[in-house]
């Protein structure tokens, strides 16, 4: 049993795909009014370095479906690593909870607190890696090309832009679930050899300057912000940087003309998408925010009713 989520490179192929498939199956007992309240009297910390909208709504709408209970924790309210080492806040909230989800700057800090709780860990976002959003994305898919509970493999997800740690993680699950993984950036923004070298051997990668060749065979095409919470110092130069990479119209017509667009918020509107793309994609881009609930929802009542991950 695997007692965390922190990276998806501990898991198999099978149990993500596992996974996705209960937190579809879920979300529509939560539909019908009938999905299990399996948390009760079970209680998650949520610890934040960075503030967010999808992440503590998601998490603490979550609990309260599973009939559990979230407790919002501020930077101010422990001085994570500062007023109180990483280890000891591990090891009283692992204690006094059944859980903790922590969204932090530094990866590190995620890994610290998995070593030293006894109760789960939940990574929500790092430096690193963001794989709760990748693993909603991937459900969106899903439901999108797989209605009829097929695997995704050979579909091809192109991500225009920074490779960020959202790029990573995505990276590493189109691997595990036999997508290919296309990543369209500027010259600086790749993402880095060590990493591209830790993918499994199976991995279809491909890093393609162009965007509107990296585009061609898509059936999604991905984006996020040019800025990251921490960068805006860099504003001007990244946007200066990423002339080219903005997923517009003109874009579009160079791929397939099902292909969908997904964000994963929030959007700069003109800047890393146009209005017009987003809009008309607005459908897919919310459904994808959603799936955030329904994905962990289904992860908290694996992690903290069942004991972890088989």
């Amino acid at each position: 049993m695997i007692k965390d989520f922190v990276n998806l490179t501990e898991f198999t192929a099978g149990q993500l795909e596992g996974l996705l498939g209960r937190a579809i199956a879920d979300k529509r007992l939560l539909g019908r009014g009938e999905l299990p309240a399996s948390l009760v009297g079970k209680t998650l910390a949520m610890v934040f370095e960075k503030p967010s909208l999808r992440t503590r709504v998601s998490f603490e709408t979550a609990m309260t479906q599973l009939g559990g209970h979230a407790i919002y924790l501020a930077p101010a309210d422990i001085g994570l690593g500062t007023r109180e080492p990483v280890c000891d806040v591990a090891r009283v909230l692992g204690r006094m909870c059944d859980g903790i989800m922590a969204r932090t700057f530094s990866h590190e800090t995620i890994e610290q607190l998995a070593r030293h709780s006894p109760a789960p860990v939940i990574n929500a976002l790092s430096d690193h890696s963001h794989p709760c959003q990748a693993m909603a994305d991937l459900m969106t898919l899903l439901e999108h090309f797989c209605p009829d509970g097929s695997r995704p493999a050979g579909r091809t997800l192109v991500f225009v832009g920074d490779g960020n740690n959202v790029a990573r993680s995505l990276a590493v699950l189109c691997a595990k679930l036999d997508l290919t993984f296309v990543l369209s950036a500027p010259e600086g923004y790749e993402l880095d050899d060590a990493f591209v070298g830790s993918l499994p051997a199976e991995a279809r990668y491909v890093l393609e300057r162009d965007p509107a060749r990296a585009v061609r065979q898509a059936d999604v095409v991905y984006c996020d912000t040019w800025v990251s919470m921490g960068q805006e110092v860099q504003e001007a130069e990244r946007v200066e940087d990423f002339a080219g990479f903005q997923v517009d119209s003109a874009l579009l017509q160079a791929a397939p003309h099902d292909a969908i667009v997904m964000h994963c918020l929030p959007a700069h509107h003109g800047c890393e998408i146009t209005e017009d793309v987003f809009e008309a994609h607005a459908r897919t881009i919310f459904e994808q925010a959603e799936n955030r609930l329904h994905f962990q929802r289904t992860l908290l009542s694996v992690l903290l009713g069942e004991g972890g991950i088989a």
